[in-house]
């Protein structure tokens, strides 16, 4: 919700898209699922699809939930795909104490900066989208674009 309120009053071009984002069943891409802000952008059920040419800042917060305690670590990958090519990846490695609790929960924010043109489609794939928390925190995980100029 602040993120939303904040997006509506940021000084972009006017392409802008917030979105809900969820696992989906037997696929490592993400699902957009409930429309906040789709502004000069087209929101397809799986990636943002650029109508404006123009330097974009794209950014994507999931939040991961681990239920049982696991003795060895856990590589979570995040990547951003620009028109299903690897654009920008993020690994972060989860490891677990000898103390661990039963649940573990872990939140990663993405960010990049490209410049995007005309028919660009963006989409985020994880390696393990089993463990993405869209239970308890389901409103938190985004994936956002702001354009903030016509070009390089």
């Amino acid at each position: 919700e602040d993120y939303l309120r904040i997006l509506r009053s940021a000084p972009h071009k006017g392409a802008a898209a917030y979105m809900r984002v969820s696992s989906t069943v037997n696929s490592s891409r993400l699902s957009l699922v409930e429309k906040g802000v789709c502004e000069s952008i087209q929101c397809k059920s799986q990636e943002l699809v650029i109508r404006e040419q123009g330097l974009y800042l794209i950014f994507c917060q999931l939040n991961f939930h681990f239920p049982k305690c696991s003795k060895s670590p856990i590589d979570l990958k995040i990547e951003l795909l620009v028109n299903d090519r690897v654009d920008r990846q993020t690994l972060s490695t989860l490891c677990m104490s000898e103390t661990c609790q039963d649940k573990t929960f872990k939140t990663l924010l993405h960010l990049h900066m490209t410049h995007l043109n005309v028919q660009d489609r963006i989409s985020v794939t994880l390696n393990h989208p089993e463990f993405l928390n869209d239970v308890s925190l389901p409103n938190e995980n985004v994936l956002g674009v702001l354009r903030y100029s016509d070009g390089m």
